[in-house]
């Protein structure tokens, strides 16, 4: 019970040196692939959720936003594996860590804003000052919409961090109070149990939603912006 309950999150180290990069490349190396012209079960359903995600995700934008659907396929394919892998006993969650979260919203964020202003320079421009605006706001307006924009990538990357950390925190929580209750009331330990199972459960879906939703929300600026 004394234990730090920030510990799972520091990132580790073997023989002293971080392993972090590591653990970042394993995820996509339990993808299966197949060599074979005829896919067993688990590639079919593999390729019918990704061509489900990426056509639900690519129906809203032209022909110049749909180039990036390969990068946005991969993207939420890597947040949801190091989501769930994060869930397993003794394991660590590079998305629990703001810099990462940050290095993966800037450059897709500036990406989409660079791409809006060079194919739409009008537009662009015009998010900063909406039609009618009285004259004595526009100041005012002009500088709340920078910071708006500006502000984009961190609530991404706050937003990812924020959720899967938050439930990292109470899995600990109530599993330090399961087994803390073992040795004093069974019938107590049972039903915190439960709880816990419950909540693993949410949180498995809690990882694959935010994927998707950190995924979405780049997808919405890049459609913003071709």
């Amino acid at each position: 019970m004394n234990e730090n309950l920030f510990a799972s999150f520091i990132a580790p180290t073997i023989l002293g040196l971080p392993a972090a990069v590591l653990i970042i490349l394993f995820p996509p190396l339990l993808i299966p692939t197949s060599k074979y012209l005829i896919n067993n079960r688990l590639i079919t359903t593999q390729q019918w959720l990704i061509k489900l995600t990426s056509k639900q995700m690519m129906t809203m934008h032209n022909t110049k936003g749909r180039t990036w659907s390969l990068m946005l396929v991969s993207l939420i394919i890597f947040i949801a594996t190091t989501n769930l892998l994060g869930l397993l006993p003794h394991s660590f969650t590079p998305t629990t860590q703001l810099s990462m979260n940050l290095a993966m919203a800037i450059p897709l964020w500036a990406g989409a804003v660079i791409m809006g202003f060079r194919s739409k320079v009008k537009n662009a421009l015009a998010h900063f000052l909406p039609q009618g605006t009285p004259t004595p706001l526009i100041p005012m307006l002009v500088i709340i919409e920078t910071i708006s924009l500006l502000i984009q990538p961190m609530a991404l990357a706050v937003r990812l961090t924020a959720n899967i950390t938050a439930g990292h925190l109470l899995m600990h929580l109530i599993g330090s109070a399961t087994l803390a209750m073992s040795t004093i009331n069974l019938p107590s330990t049972l039903i915190i149990f439960t709880i816990l199972i419950l909540l693993t459960i949410l949180e498995i879906a809690v990882a694959l939603i935010q994927a998707y939703v950190f995924t979405l929300l780049v997808s919405l600026y890049l459609h913003d912006n071709t």
